[in-house]
């Protein structure tokens, strides 16, 4: 079972693409842009939790990709993919934005490793498919949770709007941002629809004292605030 984690992966060599996708599909959801127009539009309209970007890429570079992103206030770790291996270019992409930088051609291990240590360090990735705030652990594996050792049982995308809401605590999530990463940008459900599994997620943490986890932003968003307990 994969892990509640979305990368986006944006690399115009369809076949590299393809291996990248079957490498890192065992613990995350890749999406795939083969473009750098493409990329950018997709980083800006979804959340994700990391980006891999080219640099050599069509209508767009990879470079001019990470910088109108980052100008847009988005903090998605990235990760640079190039065969561009000189100091020089490593340190503008590092200078733009970037979080990491692999040099093609590389090693199936490599990437992994990498992937997995940018994916920790945001706080989504953990070895042992758990997520902890608190009184609550999500058992990302086998989709399971648990409250002060109680068992709660929560299906679908209650789950996993749990699970986006723990990766993001302590940060406001809006409402466009659950849908766009439950739901899906090209979903024909309205977005009325988050409030509905909000309000039923809240009432099953509200029968396991948990009443005051999920806080709502009005206008805004909600927010899940770490736990002291």
């Amino acid at each position: 079972m994969k892990q509640a984690i979305k990368i986006l992966l944006i690399e115009d060599e369809h076949d590299l693409s393809n291996d990248i996708k079957a490498m890192l599909g065992d613990f995350a959801d890749i999406d795939q842009a083969f473009d750098g127009e493409d990329g950018e539009y997709q980083a800006l309209e979804a959340p994700y939790d990391l980006i891999i970007c080219d640099l050599m890429l069509p209508l767009q570079n990879g470079l001019d990709v990470i910088k109108h992103i980052r100008g847009h206030e988005i903090s998605t770790p990235v990760l640079i993919l190039t065969a561009k291996d000189s100091l020089d270019d490593k340190i503008v992409g590092f200078n733009i934005g970037a979080d990491d930088y692999l040099t093609k051609p590389f090693h199936r291990e490599e990437l992994i490793v990498r992937v997995q240590a940018l994916l920790r360090r945001a706080g989504v990735y953990s070895e042992d498919h758990q997520l902890r705030t608190g009184r609550v652990e999500m058992n990302l594996e086998n989709r399971s949770v648990a409250v002060g050792g109680e068992i709660l049982k929560l299906v679908g995308k209650e789950f996993d709007i749990l699970a986006y809401l723990i990766q993001n605590k302590n940060i406001i999530v809006t409402r466009e941002q659950i849908f766009d990463r439950i739901w899906g940008i090209d979903s024909d459900t309205t977005m009325n629809v988050v409030n509905i599994y909000i309000n039923n997620l809240r009432r099953k943490l509200e029968s396991v004292g948990e009443e005051h986890l999920i806080k709502t932003l009005r206008n805004i968003g909600f927010i899940l605030e770490e736990s002291d307990e």
